[in-house]
C-alpha cells in the first residue's frame, strides 16, 4: 500500500480510536443520555459516524446513486433507539472500519472521481474524488470526536485528553 493509502488509513484509525476512547467503560444508559443542550448522544455519534462512513464509501465505489440508495433516518441517527446497544453500535463501527480500510487499500485509483448528489450544502455539479471523500470522512470523524469528548465531560468528568 502506497504512502497516501498508509497516511489516510493511519489518520481515520487515530480519529475513531479517539472516538471510542471516549465512550470507554460507559453503560448503555449513559451512551443514550443527552448531557448538553444539545440533541447528541454518545451512542448517537457513533451510530451517526458509522452510517456516514458506510454511505460515503458507498459513494466511493458507486456514485451519488449508490450513496443514496441507503436510507437516513436524519434525526433518529443521532441517538440511541430501544434495542440499540452501545456494544451494538461498536461492534457495526468496527465493521465498517474494517470495510472501509480494505476498500481504500484495494481501490486502483484515489483520484477516481463521481458527481456529488444534489443536497443544498453541496456545489451544483461538483465532483469529489475518493481522496477527497476520504479527507471529508476523516474531518467528520474528527469533529464528532470532539463533540464526543464535549458529551462525555459534561455526563461524568472523563475526557479523552487533557
Amino acid at each position: 500500500m502506497s504512502g497516501e493509502r498508509t497516511d489516510l488509513l493511519e489518520t481515520l484509525a487515530k480519529h475513531r480510536g479517539f472516538l471510542r476512547y471516549t465512550v470507554r467503560d460507559l453503560t448503555d444508559e449513559q451512551a443514550a443520555r443527552r448531557t448538553t443542550a444539545s440533541a447528541l448522544c454518545l451512542g448517537g455519534l457513533i451510530k451517526h459516524v458509522t452510517g456516514t462512513e458506510a454511505r460515503w464509501m458507498l459513494f466511493a465505489t458507486g456514485g451519488a446513486e449508490a450513496m443514496e440508495s441507503e436510507p437516513v433516518d436524519w434525526e433518529g441517527q443521532f441517538r440511541m433507539v430501544d434495542g440499540e446497544t452501545l456494544a451494538g453500535l461498536l461492534a457495526a463501527y468496527e465493521r465498517v472500519a474494517r470495510e472501509t480500510d480494505e476498500l481504500v487499500s484495494t481501490l486502483p485509483d484515489l483520484g477516481l472521481t463521481h458527481p456529488l448528489p444534489q443536497a443544498p450544502w453541496f456545489e451544483p455539479g461538483a465532483s469529489w474524488s475518493v481522496r477527497r471523500v476520504l479527507l471529508h470522512v476523516i474531518a467528520e470523524t474528527a469533529q464528532h470526536a470532539g463533540h464526543a469528548d464535549i458529551l462525555r465531560e459534561s455526563l461524568d468528568g472523563a475526557r479523552t485528553m487533557g
